[in-house]
């Protein structure tokens, strides 16, 4: 996905008017093909005159040099640089007596899965995704697209060193639990009085031994027909719904 250094931009019509709805402020300015006819973009429109952000008509092939060959669907938007909360300023935010439930990737490296994780996270009530520094996809436009601009509306938390921020949220009183095919409870098993943290892995090699070891169980989904594994983003929703189904 092209992205410069200087400049972020997200694409298609639902992710501009999701982030002009709830993060007007990090939109910088709108690029609109110029074949497309402004009737087909009023609400866009309209919110960014609210807001007082600039809209150029520009040939597709401007579009096409931003975000590169993609369903931009004739509308690309240049935010600000995506900004991640900190560890331990976010910590301070968490009430834990509400029993709050959050989501540890353990370097998940496809954007797409990435995005969806985070809409599905915030549809279902999760307080935050936790993800290291390194070895996780970035927060770039194909996340934007396919978090349907919601990825501003949980905190995406990132911390240095995994073990150790997970070894800090059980001092505060978090369980963790790991997802892995061999676990030993199946999901529908799982109980929520408590806050929790769901750790999810890479999608190739799973969740890294280390981070494993730290876990206080292991859980599975269960399967048929001989399916091995579920793609991450899809474990992930089944986890987050499962758990909105028992609150």
């Amino acid at each position: 996905m092209p992205e410069d250094s200087e400049n972020l931009y997200i694409f298609g019509r639902n992710t501009v008017r999701e982030r002009l709805k709830n993060k007007a402020e990090e939109v910088e300015k709108i690029f609109v093909r110029n074949s497309v006819r402004d009737n087909e973009l009023s609400t866009i429109f309209d919110r960014a005159s609210r807001h007082r952000i600039p809209i150029s008509h520009v040939p597709g092939k401007k579009l096409y040099r931003m975000v590169g060959k993609v369903n931009d669907q004739g509308v690309v938007a240049q935010i600000s640089k995506a900004s991640y909360h900190d560890f331990g300023e976010w910590l301070e935010t968490v009430d834990t007596d509400s029993n709050p439930a959050i989501l540890l990737l353990d370097e998940i490296e496809d954007p797409g899965n990435f995005g969806a994780i985070l809409r599905t996270a915030a549809a279902a009530g999760i307080s935050a995704v936790l993800i290291p520094k390194h070895r996780q996809a970035p927060i770039n436009a194909t996340v934007h697209k396919t978090s349907a601009g919601t990825a501003g509306r949980i905190p995406i938390v990132r911390a240095g060193n995994l073990n150790q921020a997970i070894s800090t949220l059980k001092d505060e009183g978090f369980w963790f639990g790991g997802l892995d095919m061999h676990g030993d409870q199946p999901l529908w098993d799982l109980e929520i009085d408590r806050p929790l943290a769901f750790v999810v892995g890479n999608e190739g090699s799973g969740i890294s031994q280390k981070t494993l070891e730290h876990c206080d169980y292991t859980f599975r989904i269960p399967m048929e027909n001989d399916v091995e594994s579920l793609n991450a983003s899809v474990s992930a929703a089944l986890i987050c719904y499962e758990w909105n189904r028992k609150t």
